[in-house]
């Protein structure tokens, strides 16, 4: 795993990352009796198979030359014996490298799963999620194939072709002369192919993730394409991506079409022959040794045939296997810190000289202000200041880049991770909802809640009129994204999502923008008594809101400009008139004052 990540598995097994094919081994050596198992069945299968080719040898040199009718009856019960063994054996592997190719899929998935739930908010900002998915499925289901049939098919390979070597050795030494020769240069032969076709399935990877990334995006913003009336273009685009993955899949073709070792045996297969037929005439081997002989050498044909098929899984596998174990090694910017500070949230939080930077992009500016246990802090200001962005480093979303944040006094980095974010809940205006049920999305913060204490919190956030209305009510499932919903009926079920996971600290940014204001006046009441104790703070333009804030800080381009009561900075804050007079024109004549106004 990495040095650093936000979450981790408990007692998770530990595997091998130093490159992609260690990491594929030590996934599968977690399941070694499965691995010695096959490894062992396929070498009994191939032992017996090459074994009946010599039996039929002598089974011919019995018919041609025979010595008693129970003779060749023995030969035929043994040939029985033999390829039953071999098929019985062939089952097994084949069952051990079913299970064996599954087992990997599902625990490379769940690493990968691990990895990406650990990755810090920064590490998810720079990633596309099409190429994501693609690794998640694609990639993971590559690396299944490369074992069943890839790997099976490449050990069959090896050991088919040693035990065949080793039974003609056995016949006469002699015999190896050209199978031999066959060996070198499909050696040869395999390592060129392997080398041309590497950085083609790498491609070929890579380009699979550029074009399913692009599909998502379009999919996820098809709202925007249509209303754009962009089709045709995003059509391009796609068609541009695919036709890109179409010509390295045209060009492992050409690769595999170059493929010699085919060629290679059938050279073999006549040079094999003519030379068993010499060494018959010298005298040297006898007639059932030249048949089974030859049959020893048709046995290679299946390996010389299957090879380029199974390299080229393998290779496209570990091709994915690279991709994964590239992200899983990605180190993210923070830990889960499991052996921090622990402890009920009082609600306290201090600001000292915090400085955020995203690239080289200045977002914070030396900020500090404090926030009273219990009490609201509204954080005003024009679009882009760094409203938002305060926010998430309080709970650790990022990390500042300089300066310290505590919460009840203690350094955001020196929680533990776990005790800090299960205390703190944030409502934003762009709410996601899972595709679930409205019952399980209200109760994600608290899964062991009751189906009272969800009708409760829908209750208090406005919810439980609206999803009575629903045919299947808090069953009804959403769509992805919480799409099936209103922008304000969304906003709701976050509501009831906060309020059922009693945070001792709530942030609410713009988390009432999409509700009316006859909503919104039943949604403030149920706000006010979920405050009670809590430490809130709130992002907001709304005059009902920030005037029953107990405190108010300005910020203008990451930095604070001013704090107070509204009253006291619609008299001395310029910027903060400047706010208001646009979300509210009446402020022009009626609260703000025409005095000068100083102190901005």
């Amino acid at each position: 795993m990495p040095k650093q990540s936000e979450f981790t598995v408990a007692n998770a097994y530990q595997y091998d990352h130093r490159n992609a094919r260690r990491w594929v081994f030590s996934h599968l050596w977690r399941h070694k009796w499965y691995v010695l198992g096959f490894l062992g069945f396929a070498t009994i299968a191939n032992a017996t198979f090459s074994y009946a080719q010599v039996l039929i040898g002598q089974a011919a040199a019995e018919v041609i030359n025979p010595e008693s009718a129970q003779a060749i009856i023995n030969i035929s019960l043994a040939v029985l014996a033999v390829m039953v063994t071999s098929g019985i054996t062939d089952l097994a592997q084949s069952l051990s490298t079913a299970v064996l190719a599954q087992r990997l899929e599902q625990s490379t998935r769940e690493e990968l799963y691990a990895s990406l739930l650990g990755k810090s908010q920064t590490f998810h900002d720079r990633q596309r999620v099409g190429d994501v998915m693609a690794l998640a499925t694609d990639d993971v289901q590559q690396m299944n194939v490369m074992i069943n049939p890839g790997i099976f098919f490449i050990w069959n390979t090896i050991v088919g072709i040693a035990l065949t070597l080793l039974f003609i050795g056995l016949m006469n030494v002699q015999l190896l002369l050209v199978p031999l020769g066959f060996l070198v240069a499909y050696i040869f032969a395999v390592r060129t192919y392997s080398r041309r076709l590497n950085p083609v399935a790498n491609k070929q990877r890579m380009q699979f993730g550029k074009m399913n990334a692009v599909l998502e995006e379009t999919i996820s913003g098809i709202e925007i394409v249509k209303a754009s009336a962009r089709e045709g273009r995003e059509m391009h685009k796609f068609r541009r991506n695919a036709k890109l993955l179409r010509d390295y899949v045209v060009k492992q073709g050409f690769i595999e079409a170059g493929y010699l070792p085919l060629l290679f045996y059938g050279i073999t297969v006549g040079l094999s022959f003519l030379h068993a037929v010499w060494l018959f005439q010298q005298g040297t081997i006898a007639l059932a040794q030249v048949v089974g002989f030859m049959a020893l050498v048709n046995a290679l044909q299946f390996p010389a045939f299957i090879s380029i098929f199974s390299l080229t899984l393998v290779q496209l596998g570990l091709a994915g296997a690279e991709r994964i174990l590239r992200l899983i090694r990605t180190e993210t910017e923070m830990d889960q810190n499991e052996s921090g500070h622990s402890a009920e949230i009082k609600g306290q939080i201090v600001f000292e000289n915090v400085t955020f930077k995203y690239g080289d992009n200045m977002v914070l500016d030396n900020l500090s202000f404090e926030v009273r246990p219990g009490k609201t802090v509204a954080i005003v200001g024009q679009t882009g200041s760094g409203k938002s962005t305060l926010t998430q480093l309080i709970n650790r979303t990022y990390d500042a880049s300089s300066g310290r944040i505590l919460v009840d006094g203690v350094d955001v980095r020196d929680w533990s991770l776990d005790a800090l974010r299960s205390q703190i809940s944030k409502i934003e205006q762009d709410v996601f909802l899972f595709s679930r049920t409205l019952a399980e999305n209200i109760a994600f913060g608290a899964p062991n809640a009751t189906r009272e204490e969800i009708e409760q919190a829908a209750k208090e956030a406005q919810a439980h009129e609206f999803i009575l209305s629903f045919k299947d009510g808090y069953q009804t499932e959403v769509g992805e994204r919480g799409v099936t919903l209103s922008g304000g009926q969304r906003q709701r079920i976050a509501l009831a999502r906060a309020f059922l996971s009693n945070p001792r600290i709530l942030i609410l940014d713009d988390s009432t923008s999409a509700i009316d204001s006859a909503t919104e006046d039943e949604i403030q009441k149920a706000i006010r008594r979920a405050q009670q104790g809590r430490t809130t703070i709130l992002i907001t333009h709304r005059l009902s809101q920030i005037r029953w804030a107990n405190h108010i800080i300005v910020l203008d381009k990451g930095k604070v400009i001013a704090q107070g009561q509204h009253e006291e900075l619609l008299r001395t804050s310029r910027v903060y008139r400047r706010i208001f007079a646009r979300y509210d024109p009446a402020l022009k004549t009626s609260e703000v004052p025409t005095m000068a106004i100083a102190g901005d």
